[in-house]
Order: C-alpha cells, then sequence, then structure tokens
C-alpha cells in the first residue's frame, strides 16, 4: 500500500514552506515507484503481455514536485499518457497501473477499454485520459470553472508534453481559463521531443512559459530534475489558484529517457551524446544525491524503501495477471446506448 494521500501543508515547515524531512522522503519514495513500475510495464511488453507501452521515464521529478504540492483529496488531476508517478500519489497503487496495462476486466481506468497509459480513476478524482493530444487542457478548464461556479476551493492540474501546446486545443483552453481567471494549472512536461520532432522545429520560442502572456497568466520555466524548484513553483501557483488569482502556466524541462514509446527507436533521431546527457539529468539519481547530502537518505532508508517497493511492484504485477480479461460480449457496452445494460 503506498502511503496515506496528505494535504501538503501538513508535511511543511511553517517558517520556510521547505518540506520536512518525512515529506523528501515521501517525495523519494513516489519516484522510485513511478521508476519500478514503468520499468515493470515495459517487462510486461517485451515478455508478450502487454501490447503497449509510453513511459515516464525521466519525468517523474515533475510530476512528484508538482503533485506534491495539491490537495490530494480535494483538487483534481486531469493527466496526460506519462502521468505514471502523478497517478500513484493521487491514490493509484501499482496493481491498477497493471490492470490498465494488461487490459484486464477491472481497470478502473476503463474495464479493459481504453489504451494502456490512458489513466483515469474516479474515486481519486482523476479525469480519463483521451487519445487525441491536448483535450486533456480543455477538460480541466471545464472543471476549474465548475470549481468556481460552485465555491468548491477545488484546484485542477493537467499536464502534457511540449507538442501538446501547438495544438488548438492548448489555445483556447489557456485563453478561457485566463479570461474567467479559473484555479487551473497547466504543467507541460517539455522533454523537448514530440514524439521525434525537436522543439525547434515545433515553436520560435526557447520556452514554452512565454506563451503565457499572451493569454494573461504567469508563465513560469523550472528543472524538472530538481524536485524542489518544481514543487515550490507548483505551490505558489496553487495558492493563487486557490486564493482567486487565475491559472498558471508552469513549464518544467524534463529528460526524455527512454523512447516516445514501445514503437518507437529514439536512436534513430537522437545523438549518444544527448543520450548521455538526458541521462545524466536523471530527476531520480539526482534527488537522491540531494537527499543524501541534506542527511536525509541514508544507506539504511534507502535499502528500506527499495524493499518496499520491490514488494508492492510484484504484488501489483501478481494481481494483474491474475485478473479475467474483459468479456468480448461486453465489447460494444458504452458505445450506443442499451437500455436493459446493467448500470
Amino acid at each position: 500500500m503506498s502511503p496515506k494521500a496528505t494535504k501538503t501543508q501538513a508535511s511543511v515547515s511553517r517558517d520556510k514552506g521547505e518540506p520536512a524531512a518525512t515529506a523528501l522522503l515521501e517525495m523519494y519514495y513516489y519516484l522510485c515507484l513511478a521508476r519500478a513500475v514503468d520499468e515493470r510495464m515495459w517487462a510486461l511488453q517485451r515478455s508478450g503481455k502487454a501490447a503497449f507501452v509510453i513511459s515516464g521515464q525521466g519525468h517523474e521529478g515533475a510530476q512528484v514536485g508538482a503533485v506534491y504540492a495539491l490537495d490530494r483529496a480535494l483538487d483534481w488531476l486531469v493527466p496526460f499518457y506519462r502521468s505514471i508517478a502523478a497517478v500513484l500519489m493521487k491514490g493509484m497503487p501499482p496493481a491498477e497501473i497493471f490492470l490498465i496495462q494488461l487490459g484486464k476486466d477491472t481497470d478502473p481506468s476503463s474495464g479493459g477499454r481504453q489504451m494502456p497509459g490512458h489513466y483515469g480513476h474516479a474515486r481519486h478524482k482523476i479525469l480519463s485520459t483521451s487519445s487525441p493530444v491536448a483535450t486533456q487542457c480543455l477538460h480541466a478548464a471545464g472543471i476549474a470553472y465548475a470549481a468556481k461556479v460552485r465555491g468548491t476551493g477545488e484546484v485542477c492540474l493537467t499536464a502534457m508534453g511540449e507538442g501538446a501546446t501547438s495544438e488548438g486545443d492548448f489555445h483556447e483552453a489557456l485563453n478561457f481559463a485566463g479570461v474567467h481567471r479559473l484555479p487551473v494549472i497547466f504543467v507541460v512536461e517539455n522533454n523537448g521531443f514530440a514524439i521525434s520532432v525537436p522543439q525547434k522545429k515545433q515553436m520560435a520560442v526557447d520556452n514554452v512559459s512565454a506563451r503565457a502572456a499572451g493569454y494573461g497568466m504567469p508563465g513560469v520555466t523550472v528543472d524538472g530534475s530538481h524536485v524542489l524548484e518544481v514543487y515550490a513553483a507548483a505551490r505558489q501557483a496553487v495558492a493563487r489558484a486557490r486564493g482567486g488569482e487565475g491559472p498558471t502556466l508552469l513549464e518544467v524541462k524534463v529528460p526524455r529517457l527512454t523512447a516516445h514509446s514501445s514503437d518507437d527507436r529514439q536512436e534513430r533521431y537522437r545523438t549518444a551524446e544527448d543520450l548521455a546527457h538526458a541521462r545524466a539529468q536523471d530527476p531520480v539519481h539526482v534527488f537522491a544525491a540531494e537527499l543524501r547530502e541534506r542527511g536525509v537518505l541514508t544507506p539504511e532508508g534507502e535499502q528500506e524503501i527499495r524493499a518496499r517497493i520491490q514488494r508492492e511492484v510484484d504484488l501489483g504485477t501478481e494481481i494483474a495477471e491474475a485478473a479475467p480479461l474483459p468479456d468480448p460480449a461486453t465489447a460494444l457496452r458504452y458505445v450506443y446506448f442499451e437500455p436493459d445494460a446493467e448500470r
């Protein structure tokens, strides 16, 4: 079982706004858990048990830092296909990730009807992910608009890659959110590639955050290899959103450590030097080094975290592999109206 989701404020020093040691270790736990789940997803795909993998390796620092700033019980997450660490932090255990990956009947996102990586969970306020890139931005703006009208105090965080910012949906969502000053945070996890297309061939700006000015909101760029930099920026964005000051565009520069997906060969368009530089920016290793320097992460503590994660991932795999596949007779359910179907 993952640690119980708690309000961020409970784990933050009132004096400096910095996470306490227990919070830092929780962040590190989720970084390592997400990486272990990701690696197991690849193993399942390579062994022929899963059809497809779209990885989040290198993105974990962006997701842990951003989601840690939320009230995980109150606030909404509208993820994208790399949001493995984010959905784990919102309450989904490894077993549910693997149920999605294997397309099992008890998959909480869609009952085996969605592709792997299309995360959603009603109980944890994770909106179902859609395949068309950037549509989640509009969905997030809609959730934030409803929260503002109802006065619930909820904040909505949505994530995407920088390629999504070339889609019209992204710009429509930011425009609407800016006009109505909505409590929404748009997190762009910028790994430099939209599949194989480098950023310089997508846009004429160095930072996606520069686009925020056109929609009347702050644009912030931070280094996703440093979890606490992401957390500090996200915490400020959440405070603005909850205080009625409107949306923020938060760009997090992250390394992409794997190919775009299991159907891609990044060695065809990335140099060996580029890949080596990305590996040197791995947020799991960078954050571990920072915690060791602070005296927070000891060898014994790290070994305990790793052993715990290994047990959780192994158990989650066993649960998912033993789960039943969907009944083919139900394939068209929820596609067309069925008056006699089970509710």
